[in-house]
């Protein structure tokens, strides 16, 4: 039965080398056949430019007028001092050889300031860090730049490992080593190798081979006089290729520098060398920057949703740990039956809050391919912690059938990314040293970079905007004589719209913003807009004209809205040359949810991921119709909320030039001087936006963090308005929640409606718009529209200076003009200054009234 099993690992083998490609490891200049010819070490000490005797071990090494920078020649620890409050932030904890908690390997990531993982050839996973394989072993070098120092650092050794031991065994192979060997030899082996159930090959157990026991293991091969020939004919009859351990050695830079306020710290992937039978999956660094002990009182604040804090050491050891990638998951690496609906970090940044001061880290490089990661102290360590770590090659697994065999190659991006890694940590005092000061600091922050900016081209009313969004058309099946096909279900026509339009103005809506979705190119998911073509069934071109120019004389915003990077329809769309490619090369496809299953509906049609190659040409064609039409603005359903990669084979085309192709994008649409209306808002669109739609109150509600903030609403407002998702749609258990988050967070209010009945959405793709028909929700819109306004239109246009916590349930919203909210989502009355605010309610004072 063994020599059958063989055989068909032979054919596989065969199968394997006929796809090409398939183990394909990335080809950048940096990527050396032989790293081990490398070598880091110190050449000589550098010094001291001044000293404090609070950091013993430490020699300052840069200094302006706010920071200073320290370099420990050891173990290249860094540490910056505030000048302003003379605090001392530390990349690694400096009582951390007292951790009660961690050991091990996380007892070594606590002094160590670069981390990586690295894939081998055949898809598994290994991980190095600084400290235990390049520091311990001296194999690094301190250089002296302009403004601080760089490190470089050289991660393992071409010492003995596991890997040196044959990959696989025959089972004729190992009785005969087996019994060349006496009892200790014996055991040594049993250890070293596992028997596969499936086919009878002993497997190296490369989890076991430590330390004695590795040494056992080279002694009992050597006892058995197992030699190179021997090695030569397994690895022949069972087809595996012995690693190159020499190669698996890298070298990697950090350079840290001080810049005004702030420590910039940069990991230049061109200083990224890896060999070709190990390619590097991630890094990140300074994971412990700024770590807080079990002693102290404060909070991570990463920003998902909204916004999120997790409090020091609240215990949540139990519930896994945070981490989620920035802007949201990359469709080109979906797994097939992923359905999380998470919220998405909208901003590069993240932070950690102290009693009198806080540290914000600034994502500047590297954010399309960046993860954040926080932890609270009690699970691996005594420590309080949050970092980014970054991709710079993806993997995934072709599956290949021989003889009834299913076996899964790893395919590797053929390039790594094209960006450098960098974060700029600002540390921040006193007033400023809390979530607020943070959101403050990022805004002007983005607006001194030109990455936001007030893009409004009149504000009009005093009135806070109304937003509706109307569902004109969408797809629906049909059948004519038994026989099904796709016809066009008109929901809202234009002359419906402008009777529901009317109806909000007879209620004193003035201020109205309309996002008109399924208006061409047949309905909601229409074709890829090439080309603009009104549906008929919403009573074509001439209607819509009307449409607009009634709207244009009531002072009405129309917003029409486009896909223009996921398409939803393939007609006249040719997905094998215009969709983007997996790493597994098939088309990006995204199947819709069910949601009663909770899973992938492979029986629907699925959308397509446009490659960023024609972004460019499609958006230039969609603008030479849509500009004509002489709308206010478009709506834009995707180019502010997804970003995803082309791996197409020699063609790739990664996620930080997939977020070029869409600024452009971006900026063609902006020259028009249309006012853009966006769903998702990512951060590199802001700049182009007036308008963001569907912003969250509040955060996935991952079970580690203990409290939602406004720090997305914070950093936008006065700058780019928003509104909620709309509340018709929304899981508010009831109104007034929604009306006191809305005055909390600044927010406008938004629907979503149709004219005709919800009774039309059944059985279709779209019976997610299960409460849409606008006539059961007018009334009600019009009064907790009225409600909010009373209080909002007196901060329209203003930032928020501050947003606190001021008990349990109740929340202070401080705008710039001097007008405040606070809210009680409590179920009993509260007193704040002497004014009671009943349960579910909210006082408002201030300001120049």
């Amino acid at each position: 039965m063994n020599k059958v099993m063989i055989k068909s690992l032979l054919a596989l083998f065969l199968v394997t080398i006929l796809v090409s490609g398939c183990s394909q490891s990335s080809t950048a200049d940096n990527v050396e056949e032989d790293v081990s010819e490398i070598e880091v070490k110190q050449e000589k000490p550098l010094q001291a430019a001044f000293v404090d005797r609070r950091l013993e071990g430490m020699i300052g090494i840069a200094e302006n007028d706010f920071l200073q920078l320290f370099v420990d020649q050891e173990t290249a620890d860094i540490a910056v001092i505030n000048t302003e409050n003379d605090e001392i932030w530390y990349s690694n904890p400096p009582d951390r050889d007292q951790d009660p908690i961690a050991s091990g390997v996380n007892s070594d990531i606590l002094s160590s300031q670069l981390h990586l993982s690295f894939y081998n050839n055949f898809g598994q996973m290994s991980n190095m860090n600084s400290y235990s394989d390049s520091i311990a072993y001296e194999q690094f070098n301190i250089e002296a730049i302009e403004d601080g120092v760089k490190v470089h650092y050289q991660f393992g050794t071409t010492q003995a490992s596991a890997a040196d031991l044959p990959l696989m065994l025959s089972p004729e192979r190992f009785e005969e080593l087996s019994s060349r060997l006496d009892g200790t030899g014996q055991r040594a082996l049993i250890i070293a190798y596992r028997e596969n159930a499936e086919t009878g090959i002993y497997e190296r157990n490369d989890g076991a081979l430590t330390g004695m026991q590795l040494e056992r293991a080279f002694q009992a091969f050597e006892d058995a006089g197992y030699t190179e020939e021997d090695l030569e004919r397994d690895m022949q009859e069972l087809n595996f290729t012995q690693e190159n351990e020499e190669n698996r050695v890298f070298v990697a830079t950090v350079e840290y520098k001080l810049e005004d306020d702030s420590l910039l710290v940069t990991v230049p992937t061109k200083e990224i060398y890896y060999s070709t039978d190990f390619p590097v999956h991630n890094i990140s660094f300074l994971r412990f920057f700024g770590a807080a002990g079990t002693e102290e009182e404060g909070s991570i604040f990463v920003p998902d949703g909204a916004g999120a804090l997790i409090h020091f050491n609240n215990g949540k050891t139990n519930v896994p740990s945070y981490q989620q990638s920035v802007y949201g998951q990359d469709l080109a690496l979906l797994q097939n039956d992923d359905v999380r609906t998470n919220e998405i970090i909208r901003l590069p940044v993240f932070g950690l809050i102290k009693e009198d001061s806080a540290m914000l880290g600034i994502i500047e490089e590297g954010a399309a391919s960046a993860t954040i990661s926080a932890d609270v102290s009690g699970r691996l360590n005594s420590y309080n912690f949050v970092y980014p770590s970054f991709t710079l090659i993806n993997k995934d697994d072709v599956s290949l059938q021989a003889e009834d065999q299913e076996r899964s190659l790893p395919r590797f991006q053929e390039e790594k990314m094209k960006s450098d890694f960098a974060v700029r940590y600002v540390f921040l005092t006193d007033e400023s040293a809390n979530y607020s000061g943070m959101a403050h600091y990022y805004q002007q922050y983005l607006v001194e970079k030109g990455l936001l900016r007030d893009n409004h081209l009149t504000r009009q009313s005093e009135d806070i905007p109304f937003y509706v969004q109307l569902i004109g058309s969408i797809n629906k099946q049909q059948h004519f004589a038994g026989v099904p096909y796709q016809s066009i279900q008109p929901l809202t026509t234009f002359e419906q719209a402008e009777e529901i339009l009317n109806q909000l103005m007879e209620h004193e809506v003035n201020h109205l913003k309309v996002n008109y979705i399924g208006w061409f190119n047949k309905g909601m998911n229409h074709r890829v807009p090439s080309e603009i073509k009104v549906d008929r069934a919403l009573g074509g071109k001439n209607d819509f004209e009307n449409f607009i120019e009634y709207a244009d004389e009531r002072g009405i915003r129309v917003y029409p809205e486009t896909a223009l990077l996921q398409v939803h329809n393939d007609s006249g769309f040719k997905a094998r040359t215009e969709a983007s490619r997996t790493l597994t090369n098939l088309p990006t496809t995204t199947y819709p949810v069910n949601r009663a299953l909770d899973r992938r509906d492979r029986s629907k049609d699925p959308q397509y991921s446009l490659s960023p190659r024609f972004v460019e040409d499609y958006t230039q064609q969609f603008i030479e119709d849509f500009v004509p039409l002489n709308t206010t603005g478009i709506t834009l359903r995707d180019l502010a909320d997804v970003l995803n990669s082309d791996f197409r084979r020699n063609e790739q085309i990664d996620r930080f030039e997939s977020e070029e192709v869409s600024v452009q994008a971006l900026e063609s649409l902006r020259e028009q001087n249309l006012e853009l209306m966006a769903h998702g808002g990512n951060m590199y669109s802001l700049a182009y936006l007036t308008d963001v739609i569907n912003v969250p109150l509040g955060h996935t509600g991952f079970k580690i963090q203990d409290e939602a903030i406004p720090f997305y609403q914070m950093v936008l407002r006065g700058y780019v308005d928003y509104a909620t998702a709309p509340f018709n749609l929304s899981t508010y258990l009831n109104d007034q929640d929604y009306i006191l988050n809305a005055l909390e967070y600044g927010s406008n209010i938004n629907f979503q409606w149709i004219y005709e009945s919800n009774d039309e959405l059944k059985n279709t793709n779209f019976d997610h718009l299960y409460a849409v028909n606008y006539e059961r929700w007018m009334e009600r819109a019009v009064e907790i529209y009225h409600e909010v306004n009373e209080v909002l239109k007196q901060v329209e246009g203003e930032t928020i200076r501050s947003h606190e916590s001021i008990e349990e349930n109740v929340y202070q919203t401080i705008y710039d003009n001097g007008v405040y909210v606070i809210v009680n989502y409590g179920l009993e009355p509260v007193t704040i200054n002497g004014q009671t605010i009943e349960p579910q309610g909210y006082l408002t004072g201030g300001g120049d009234r």
